[in-house]
């Protein structure tokens, strides 16, 4: 219990001191934002900044911070450090600093900034790859929610209706002027979310349930290595590259730059208020983290989230908490395919303002994912994880060149290039070791993940030397 308390309380003082410090290196200024400057009725809409901020805590609250955070569970209390420290040194500076920078270029997405920062090479990449994992996003943000709605419904409303319904929501998220059908519905789908937290963070701490405290020991069932297993399950609650595809969207929105600490800083830190309440509440509820990785395998991750919330909060308490895991997908997912939508229009060119333009663009991109939905949930997530994990290492170097570029010094320009050294070596480990990758052995793919990531803090620090002389 005091782990817990003790993490929720670091949280709190990391939005506070190291969100003011990220925003000192990168200075917001007076100038216009894409909202006011351009303000074209659809994707550039001004926001005020309490919407702005449940917006964006939506769209990157997906299945995530719940889902990963259970998983990640299942290594024991150790996971508390991952999801505290990770989103404060990184995932909160990784999307304050990807919307913000977003912000000074007319609310570009990653790609088209990797292009300006890292090369002609770079943004093609990263065209390519950030479609690849907003679909696979938008996919898995499908399935999820669609299985746990069909466990509420009678059985004729099964989960393929469900799924069918839920891309039809997304075709009209995707379409529709941001502030016409997601501005209105996500400040209600947000006192949901905050209702479920609030209600599950209380079940777990009144109901008589132990929660663990932190111990650096590996508790894993299986026995996966927590470097870098725990890293890339847990990612949306700690860091997570998909977010650098969404803060862009709501760096069209805001109308101040002093607005982006509280938008995408705070944002980052109650994603991962939800991250710990949920990994508390799964290791507190099944007592080992064998019992919740059996739960795991039998019920899958969205039975697993019903039994818990059920039998935790009762029936009331139980609708809320199911509803709210529900909505956390459901408002990933619809911004993930309107993110792809705004990147393919970029490659294009297609004018947005066209609605004829965004069904061109629309309609086979959500084709592809229904075909994906019926792929099976865990091999999208394996891939979806390693595949947001490596998108954060790119947008975090992207974001240090930007720092080097604007004549940073030495000490400001680490903020960005230590969690980009870091996520480098976990992106590159994984995927050497991972069945879906290489399945190499630890001794293998250890020190060729070490040595990717010192490869590239080295040429990190060569150009920092160029530029200091």
């Amino acid at each position: 219990m005091i782990s817990l308390i003790l993490s929720l309380v670091v949280l709190l003082a990391g939005y506070f001191v190291y969100g003011r410090f990220t925003e000192r290196v990168f200075g917001p200024d007076e100038r216009q934002t894409p909202a006011i400057a351009i303000n074209d009725g659809v994707d550039c809409v001004p926001m005020p900044l309490w919407k702005a901020f449940l917006v964006q805590l939506l769209n990157i609250a997906g299945t995530g911070p719940i889902f990963g955070a259970l998983m990640g569970a299942c290594f024991g209390p150790i996971v508390f450090l991952w999801i505290v420290l990770g989103s404060i040194l990184g995932g909160a500076v990784h999307d304050y600093m990807s919307g913000m920078i977003s912000c000074r270029h007319r609310g570009d997405s990653i790609a088209e900034l990797s292009g300006v920062y890292l090369g002609n090479a770079a943004k093609w990449g990263m065209r390519i790859f950030s479609i690849v994992l907003l679909v696979l996003t938008g996919t898995v943000f499908v399935n999820s929610p669609a299985a746990l709605i069909a466990r509420l419904t009678p059985d004729f409303l099964n989960e393929k209706f469900w799924v069918v319904t839920i891309l039809l929501y997304y075709v009209l998220a995707t379409l529709l002027p941001i502030d016409k059908l997601i501005g209105r519905l996500y400040p209600v789908f947000g006192v949901v979310l905050i209702a479920m937290a609030v209600s599950v963070l209380g079940g777990t701490m009144l109901g008589g349930y132990r929660i663990p405290e932190i111990v650096l020991s590996n508790l894993h069932p299986d026995g996966l290595p927590v470097w870098p297993f725990m890293f890339v399950t847990v990612a949306c609650g700690a860091i997570s590259g998909f977010h650098a595809t969404q803060s862009p969207m709501i760096a069209k929105c805001i109308t101040s730059e002093k607005q982006g600490r509280t938008v995408f800083y705070g944002a980052m830190i109650a994603e991962a208020v939800i991250a710990l309440i949920w990994a508390s509440a799964g290791v507190a509820f099944y007592g080992t983290t064998e019992l919740l990785n059996k739960a795991i395998s039998t019920l899958g991750q969205s039975g697993t989230v019903y039994e818990i919330s059920k039998t935790m909060l009762g029936g009331a308490g139980g609708a809320l908490a199911v509803v709210g895991v529900v909505v956390c997908p459901i408002t990933s997912g619809d911004t993930a395919f309107r993110s792809a939508r705004l990147i393919l229009a970029e490659i294009t060119r297609l004018d947005q303002k066209k609605i004829a333009n965004r069904l061109l663009i629309t309609l086979p991109m959500l084709c592809i994912g229904a075909v994906l939905t019926q792929l099976d949930f865990n091999v999208l997530w394996r891939y979806f994880s390693w595949s947001n994990q490596t998108l954060a290492m790119v947008s975090l170097w992207v974001a240090t060149a930007y720092l080097l570029k604007e004549g940073k010094d030495r000490f400001a320009s680490l903020l960005t290039a230590l969690p980009a050294t870091f996520m480098t070596g976990v992106s590159a480990t994984y995927i050497l070791m991972a069945k879906e990758g290489f399945g190499l052995s630890s001794m293998i793919a250890y020190p060729v993940g070490i040595c990717a990531a010192l490869l590239l803090f080295g040429l990190y620090v060569r150009v920092l030397r160029k530029n200091e002389h």
